[in-house]
């Protein structure tokens, strides 16, 4: 695997990654941060110049754990995987608006899609971290902040499952309409990620393609402390 991140991502296996976010609308990613990189991750937690904000999940009744927004300038080594998969992503986004026959709207760069963010007055950064101890759980949500939003986000778990905690595993949850919900149990390792879609997926049907809306969560952590690393590539207001 390449040492810099921006080349591990673009030698991901994109052709297969594209299939799965086609067939089920999310895609595990292989190891992608090294341990070293996981725990410079993890150690910005404690620096609070690094962040602009921290919410206390119990009290917004949104699960129990805290996580924090990054401030911008975001640490370089997240500012690199932003920008390295947004491009793929960009092209899968246009490509599910192109299913329900909308137009394609997703510029090939991130830079041109915040500048876009930030004409509809969304400026704070977004990409955050997560952490949950014991008992912590993250309820079933959507991520979208503002009029603007990206169909694509991506989550790395930063510390060792069944080393440093049991449990957490990511959900995902389809709510198909006129049917019962499709849910979803992925587990991560160490450095691993998972590309998921933020609101909704198409899906192919009889009839064409419809859209069915997909909420993420974490499901209760049952011992140690779970670290994850969230890019969300819109920026909210």
């Amino acid at each position: 695997m390449p040492n810099n991140i921006s080349d591990r991502v673009e030698s991901l296996n994109w052709d297969k990654l594209h299939h799965l976010l086609e067939i089920q609308g999310f895609a595990k990613l292989p190891p992608l941060l090294d341990p070293l990189q996981c725990q410079e991750m993890i150690k910005t937690y404690d620096d609070p110049s690094n962040f602009r904000s921290t919410i206390n999940m119990k009290r917004y009744r949104f699960g129990e754990g805290e996580y924090k927004y990054y401030q911008a300038p975001l640490p370089p080594l997240l500012q690199q995987l932003r920008t390295g998969f947004y491009p793929e992503l960009a092209k899968a986004a246009n490509r599910w608006l192109q299913h329900l026959r909308k137009d394609q709207i997703y510029p090939g760069r991130l830079s041109e899609f915040l500048n876009y963010c930030h004409d509809k007055g969304q400026v704070r950064s977004t990409p955050l971290i997560l952490k949950y101890e014991t008992g912590g759980y993250n309820c079933l949500h959507q991520d979208l902040y503002g009029e603007v939003y990206f169909p694509f986000q991506v989550l790395f778990v930063l510390n060792q499952r069944e080393k440093d905690y049991t449990g957490g595993e990511s959900i995902l949850v389809e709510q198909r309409p006129r049917a019962q919900s499709r849910g979803h149990v992925i587990t991560l390792e160490q450095g691993e990620g998972l590309i998921f879609p933020t609101n909704y997926r198409p899906i192919e049907g009889t009839r064409g393609y419809y859209r069915t809306t997909v909420k993420h969560g974490v499901s209760t952590v049952t011992s140690g402390t779970r670290y994850g690393l969230g890019i969300i590539f819109h920026d909210a207001k």
